[in-house]
């Protein structure tokens, strides 16, 4: 990398533009600027999520998610670039499988809750819900790869499955939704 980040500030973005990866400016405001903030917010609750205790296995599935989300925001810096390999989703379903099994069928909704690690997975999961929104829009306009909407929506599904297994492996089980506790 060099000294490519040796001034952080260069005024160039006060006009409310920014620089993409390719040298092009564009709105701040713009949708793949949008997309870059949310992709870049869900890489940053995951590394509030790494301060918590975690299992080793955990921890190194979530460091490489680090890195793919870097992959991601590396290609929609780019117009056109394509980083992720098409691989990196399945990566993803075969984590969701492994953690999966070791959990009971879920018969009510559950809330968003149990230990701290587990409700930061909740949050970094609509966080990544919020990001695969933003990347579909972007979709709408622009090029977007099938990799990087096929990761997003998987890796929601895996912060869903590892919120479930982190209350479990920390003997808390799944919070349950009392439909009208309240009434």
């Amino acid at each position: 990398m060099g000294y490519r980040l040796s001034k952080i500030y260069t005024r160039t973005g006060d006009a409310g533009t920014t620089g993409l990866g390719d040298g092009s400016r564009i709105g701040k405001d713009a949708p793949r600027v949008t997309a870059l903030g949310d992709v870049d917010e869900l890489n940053s609750i995951i590394g509030v999520l790494l301060c918590e205790e975690l299992p080793d296995a955990v921890r190194n599935l979530l460091t490489g998610v680090q890195h793919d989300l870097f992959d991601l925001g590396g290609e929609l810096s780019v117009p056109g670039g394509a980083f992720l390999k098409a691989t990196q989703p399945g990566r993803l379903e075969a984590a969701i499988d492994r953690y999966n099994k070791e959990l009971e069928p879920l018969k009510e909704f559950i809330l968003p809750a149990g230990t701290r690690a587990a409700a930061v997975v909740h949050q970094a999961r609509t966080v990544c819900r919020r990001a695969e929104r933003s990347v579909v829009a972007l979709a709408q306009s622009e090029a977007v790869s099938e990799a990087s909407r096929q990761y997003l929506n998987r890796l929601s599904d895996l912060l869903f499955v590892l919120a479930r297994w982190l209350n479990k492996h920390a003997g808390h089980g799944d919070v349950l939704w009392q439909k009208g506790i309240n009434a």
